[in-house]
């Protein structure tokens, strides 16, 4: 069970595991959304890029940033929703490269219904170089423990 409401602390960042973005990735993300932009598809076209191989998409590496938080075991079971998403991208991930994300939180506080509350993290994505390729915020409706209410 993931984190309630309650047990996020400011003063707690948590660091995920690494994960290797490999060419099946980038090749399963492009058929399952439809983005088959030569910079993520086609190694000839991304030669004469300044990134000379193919890079992920930035909403692949968002995606697999989440999931790395979530097999931290932070939001799973107490997550009620996903309110909103702020993110930025700032270095591309290129295949072979392994990313982890910082975990920590912006603000908490609680709503009008005393089993809910909302939490702001901030993920911040690195490779394995420590270069931050990804920076964002989301907002979570979390639940809060029942003796709290």
């Amino acid at each position: 069970m993931g984190l309630y409401y309650e047990d996020f602390d400011p003063a707690r960042a948590i660091l995920t595991r690494g994960r290797t973005v490999g060419e099946g990735d980038i090749t399963q993300f492009a058929g399952l959304v439809g983005d088959f932009n030569p910079l993520h598809v086609d190694a000839a076209y991304c030669a004469d890029t300044p990134y000379q191989t193919r890079i992920a998409h930035g909403p692949l590496t968002l995606a697999m940033a989440i999931g790395l938080m979530s097999q931290q075991n932070l939001i799973d079971g107490t997550t009620h929703g996903l309110l909103g998403l702020t993110w930025s991208f700032s270095a591309p991930v290129k295949i072979g490269d392994t990313i982890h994300a910082m975990v920590s939180l912006v603000s908490k506080r609680p709503t009008r219904n005393p089993a809910r509350g909302i939490v702001v993290l901030r993920l911040e994505v690195f490779n394995q170089s420590n270069v931050s390729v990804q920076v964002g915020e989301m907002t979570l409706m979390m639940q809060r423990r029942k003796d709290a209410t």
